[in-house]
């Protein structure tokens, strides 16, 4: 998930781990025959099932040796679930707690992409509907028509912006916008030739949440997501709030304080798993709006990372396609992935040890690779 165009404005603040390309990158060695580390457990499941025998055991040797710290890596957290044993560890500084919380950075843009197809299904808007209607006077008069759609598929074509937050600031999403529509910066980009990840987009999507439904954006993910899945450690901080309750999974590091519906909300392993697996078996959408979750639009082909008219990630690592999302706040990266149906999960968070994104990269697939 390539950070050029991800949570934060890459030319105004520091980079954040959320540029792990998945598509297309080759499995990073392992070593096998490693020993399991002390903290690792054995998950519930049901390994009787005919859909539990259709997938390869959780290579625990692999992912074991993967998460050793290292010159990539410093401390790694691993939670994999699905049908079959599941199996979780964590090494290095990291808590031992496997419900402990974390900021889950841009992975915060697959409960905005759920909400906003949960409105279309509603007939609140369609995908088609232009942005410029549903949030009038948002976008500069002079730029073409953005819809909805573009939007959650990173094909709008905005570009970057080219002023700088101060630091420390906790800016409301209007303001945040109105850094990528400063007139002294690039106009979006038409038309429109490959899909180019960008933070803007989902701002734009949780103001329009806040617009139509005429609640926050923090209360329609309570109401919309986490009640009805039972996700007890999943919610949108205040605004400017960077506290994370305890057990905290890593401590320190800088938190933004601006990146909303973007990529500002916190969760943890157990309640990502229980989301991705909800999401992609269909608990959250009509099956109209399921099928959008899955559709890759044509402007996704050659794009460095591929996303789903419904904002879905989907990367094929190993020959298995797998769906879901990225993200980074403070000192650590994260991510959720599921295969088909949420038949096997993965939920991880790395602290890197280094600034090679290459490396990194290679890391995340291995550790997809290995789980999934």
């Amino acid at each position: 998930m390539p950070k050029t165009a991800h949570s934060a404005p890459a030319a105004t603040r520091r980079t954040r781990w959320t540029a792990l390309v998945l598509a297309g990158a080759a499995l990073a060695s392992v070593t096998a025959g490693a020993v399991l580390p002390a903290s690792a457990t054995e998950l519930p499941g049901a390994p009787g099932t005919a859909a539990a025998r259709a997938y390869h055991p959780v290579d625990t040797a692999a992912l074991t040796a993967l998460m050793k710290p290292d010159a990539v890596a410093s401390g790694t957290m691993v939670r994999v679930g699905g049908t079959g044993p599941g199996w979780t560890a964590a090494t290095g500084p990291l808590s031992q707690d496997p419900a402990a919380n974390f900021r889950i950075g841009s992975i915060t843009k697959l409960f905005t992409s759920t909400l906003v197809l949960q409105l279309v299904g509603e007939g609140r808007f369609t995908l088609d509907t232009p942005v410029q209607e549903l949030l009038p006077g948002t976008l500069p008069a002079h730029w073409e028509p953005i819809t909805v759609g573009q939007l959650l598929s990173h094909t709008s074509g905005i570009q970057e912006p080219c002023v700088a937050f101060v630091d420390g600031e906790a800016p409301t999403p209007e303001q945040v916008v109105a850094h990528w529509t400063d007139p002294r910066c690039a106009a979006p980009q038409y038309p429109v030739r490959v899909q180019r990840y960008n933070g803007a987009n989902y701002f734009l999507l949780g103001m329009v949440v806040e617009k139509v439904t005429g609640r926050s954006y923090a209360d329609e993910i309570r109401r919309r997501i986490a009640r009805p899945l039972g996700l007890r450690h999943t919610y949108s901080p205040k605004p400017g709030d960077r506290t994370v309750p305890g057990p905290v999974l890593a401590d320190g590091g800088e938190i933004e304080p601006w990146a909303w519906a973007e990529g500002g909300m916190l969760s943890n392993a157990p309640d990502l798993e229980r989301f991705i697996t909800g999401l992609l078996r269909g608990r959250l959408l009509k099956p109209a709006q399921q099928r959008q979750l899955f559709a890759m639009p044509a402007l996704s082909e050659g794009a460095v990372d591929r996303f789903s008219t419904g904002g879905l990630m989907r990367a094929e690592i190993g020959g298995t396609v797998v769906w879901g999302k990225t993200g980074s706040m403070g000192r650590s990266t994260s991510g959720v992935f599921a295969t088909e149906g949420g038949r096997r999960t993965l939920v991880h968070s790395l602290l890197p040890a280094g600034v090679d994104r290459d490396l990194m990269r290679g890391r995340v697939v291995a550790l997809v690779g290995a789980a999934l």
